[in-house]
């Protein structure tokens, strides 16, 4: 018979962390190895404990579940971490993506999906509520309204990265005058007097 995976759970809310606890054991196929309230406690044991999956919590007191990914998977690199929260900000769900989450699920999902999102990052998956998915596809898709054409677009893309004007004329094989007078109409069509607004307000609606 083959050895239950290994499941780790960091959530400060007792009664939240008892209940996932309660329902991961009731598969045979699962076992809780170790249950904390911090992160700190967490990264201290997740070494000896050694857990095929942590079901990390972002709102820890002390350092937040996105801060500790990094020092978890430093201390036992082969573990799939599943982010489970209250929160949907883009900003936390790529925060955490990037720093080596496998996985991102609200509290709310139904805890048969959250036994079904277990088994699937053991099969290389990378489970997300269905909210969040959406969060995730809309971030990628750009405003099919933008004033902007594909070259200014192109152009301020560069700007938002931190090219000056003269790498920007070299790389698109134009010249520097021209490169001035598209990010000249760029501020015009967003009605926009600085680099900053410019790029600003282009992420804000996905022109860029």
């Amino acid at each position: 018979m083959q050895e239950a995976f290994r499941i780790m759970l960091v959530e400060d809310d007792q009664t939240i962390r008892e209940s996932y606890a309660y329902l991961i054991e009731q598969y045979a196929d699962f076992n809780i190895v170790g249950a904390f309230s911090n992160a700190e406690d967490a990264i201290k044991n997740v070494q000896s404990l050694d857990p095929h999956i942590i079901l990390l919590d972002i709102e820890l007191p002390g350092i937040s579940g996105i801060q500790a990914i990094p020092e978890l998977l430093n201390n036992c690199p082969d573990t799939y971490i599943i982010m489970l929260t209250v929160f949907e900000q883009a900003q936390n769900i790529f925060k955490a993506l990037e720093n080596g989450a496998s996985g991102y699920l609200t509290k709310d999902t139904d805890p048969e999906k959250i036994v079904e999102a277990l088994h699937d990052v053991l099969h290389g998956g990378g489970p997300m509520s269905a909210n969040v998915a959406r969060l995730v596809v809309s971030s990628f898709q750009k405003n099919p309204n933008s004033p902007l054409t594909k070259r200014e677009t192109q152009i301020l893309k560069e700007v938002a990265n931190g090219k000056t004007r003269g790498q920007i004329a070299n790389e698109l094989f134009i010249d520097i005058e021209t490169v001035k007078t598209h990010i000249k109409n760029i501020y015009q069509k967003l009605d926009v007097r600085s680099r900053a607004d410019a790029i600003a307000l282009a992420k804000k609606e996905k022109y860029i």
